[in-house]
């Protein structure tokens, strides 16, 4: 396994729509693998493909309950609303206050294929809700209310 370069803002791919996976393939095994690998590496709780220069709709995530693997993953639902803070790996050195469901069901492909329905609330909701942004070509200071230097 390896541990990717995370790009920062400024990058173009940071602001380009991903693209839908195709296919699993053997390397998007590998990337999937490497994204956690980088993740850990970078103390962080989520992970999309565009933050390590792939524009493929993949992200990984782990809020402390172990890791969630999301190919193709789409928002089904959602409800309520929370602010809290929240920052980027691919911004470091600032946070906002960013507005979200505090309630959001996906549904996703895993590594081998099958869906996935993911309900979430607190932290990840927030988390899966960020990540698919980036698939979007959404960084959080595009919603954040207020955004803080630390």
């Amino acid at each position: 396994m390896a541990i990717y370069q995370i790009v920062e803002i400024g990058a173009d791919v940071l602001r380009e729509k991903a693209v839908p996976v195709k296919e699993i393939t053997p390397n998007i095994i590998k990337l999937l693998d490497n994204m956690l690998e980088t993740l850990y590496d970078a103390n962080g709780v989520g992970l999309a493909a565009p933050q390590v220069g792939v524009p493929k709709r993949v992200v990984v995530i782990d809020v402390g309950e172990g890791p969630i693997e999301l190919i193709n993953p789409v928002i089904l639902e959602s409800e309520g609303e929370s602010i809290d803070d929240e920052g980027c790996l691919s911004i470091p050195g600032v946070t906002g206050q960013v507005p979200r469901a505090a309630r959001v069901k996906i549904e996703a492909l895993d590594r081998h294929g099958e869906k996935q329905i993911i309900e979430g609330e607190g932290l990840l909701a927030r988390c899966i809700q960020h990540e698919l942004d980036h698939l979007e070509g959404i960084l959080f200071v595009d919603k954040a209310r207020k955004t803080y230097r630390v």
